[in-house]
């Protein structure tokens, strides 16, 4: 059926539009097909990372059971190599870290922590690795390792380990026998930790015995 005047023109219009901006439109829709498949790729990427990892993390558990640390530490050591974005590899990090530091291992253990105050995605393991690995490095005692944990404590505490963080700091005065200052950076934990219910007894119980050490009231 011809087109009316009106019609006519309208086509006339959408023509000249589309001669105009045509190669910006296919250039939009292409970009926009390809941040699409490029998602839908990662998403697939990101769930098979997920599920291999999950399976090189079960074949260490099992290692630990039967009590094989070599076999152990290697599945850490390849998590962190080839799954290093994935909760899994933090996790094993953590563990093996315990595992080299219960053999004595101390440099070992530090490297795990340090990997993993570095890499985990995941608040919670992060604050873990970064608390564990002042803790060891304290117990060090070198000028160095002081260094390293005072530039750890001077970050911004992860939320809702603030107590432990300052408990830690504390530990870092005492160990040097600033006592005025280890008490009152564990009062300070004490009145965090006070605050925070969630805490176990067993941690409250530990600060209450360093408060005591120092001459502290927790009140």
């Amino acid at each position: 059926m011809p087109l009316d005047l009106e019609e006519q023109e309208q086509l006339d219009q959408l023509k000249a539009f589309w001669q105009k901006y045509r190669n910006l439109i296919t250039g939009v829709l292409t970009a926009v097909l390809f941040a699409y498949a490029a998602y839908s790729g990662y998403g697939w990427w990101r769930n098979s990372q997920a599920l291999e990892a999950s399976k090189l993390y079960e074949t260490m558990v099992s290692a630990i059971v039967k009590g094989d640390q070599a076999q152990s530490l290697r599945a850490a050591d390849d998590l962190q190599k080839d799954f290093a974005r994935t909760p899994y590899a933090a996790m094993a990090s953590l563990i093996a870290a315990r595992l080299a530091a219960d053999t004595g291992n101390v440099a070992k253990a530090i490297d795990y922590l340090r990997w993993t105050a570095k890499n985990a995605s995941n608040d919670g393991y992060l604050a873990l690795a970064k608390l564990r690995l002042v803790t060891q490095l304290i117990e060090q005692g070198g000028e160095k390792d002081f260094a390293e944990a005072d530039q750890i404590l001077k970050e911004t505490p992860i939320a809702g380990f603030e107590a432990l963080w300052l408990e830690r700091r504390g530990d870092w005065y005492l160990v040097q026998k600033k006592n005025t200052e280890a008490k009152k950076s564990y009062e300070d934990a004490w009145k965090k930790l006070d605050q925070a219910k969630e805490f176990p007894e067993e941690a409250r119980r530990l600060l209450k015995v360093k408060l005591d050490a120092v001459g502290g009231v927790a009140q």
